[in-house]
């Protein structure tokens, strides 16, 4: 009994010293612009090629050459991690992004498919740059794709009906 009390002693102690309690290291801030010049850096890094795609390798810049990697990179997500960024579908969670509505995208929003289903193995995230046209049936994105790498293109995911591509807003970019 005399060692419980102790426990509890010390652990109220500590508690109402107000002892610093470890959190997650400050993400960086990042403008839109930015964001997006940072992704246009991959279609040239490779001396004047695209950064291919790997899901093991980890660019000089210390990122992973896969979808998440990229995202990382642009948005200077976690380089300091060993894994080279979060994955996908840690870009889905509140530590980094909030889920917005299709309507709401603006240059530098995410577009993800992070369904974590049993037997699923794709997962992939695109940065939104801006719309091609009126009827927002089709958006220009920067994107790290297997069998390609990086790449700069119109795209449709998250557009047609019950897509697993959900809209997201990256809570370190400003402006």
């Amino acid at each position: 009994m005399k060692l419980i009390s102790a426990v509890l002693a010390a652990f109220l102690a500590f508690t109402l010293t107000g002892a610093p309690v470890a959190t997650a290291a400050p993400v960086e801030q990042v403008t839109r612009t930015e964001l997006l010049e940072r992704a246009a850096t991959w279609l040239t890094a490779d001396n004047g090629s695209r950064v291919p795609y790997s899901m093991e390798l980890h660019w000089t810049d210390g990122y992973r050459q896969d979808c998440s990697g990229f995202v990382s990179m642009a948005a200077k997500l976690g380089n300091e991690d060993p894994r080279g960024g979060p994955n996908t579908v840690a870009l889905a969670a509140d530590d980094y992004t909030l889920p917005i509505a299709l309507a709401d995208l603006r240059p530098g929003d995410l577009l993800l498919d992070a369904v974590d289903e049993p037997g699923e193995d794709f997962r992939h995230v695109v940065i939104f740059e801006r719309w091609t046209n009126a009827d927002r049936s089709e958006y220009l994105a920067y994107e790290q794709r297997g069998g390609h790498g990086t790449d700069h293109r119109a795209l449709t995911y998250g557009l047609e009906p019950h897509s697993r591509y959900q809209p997201y807003r990256l809570k370190n970019v400003t402006g």
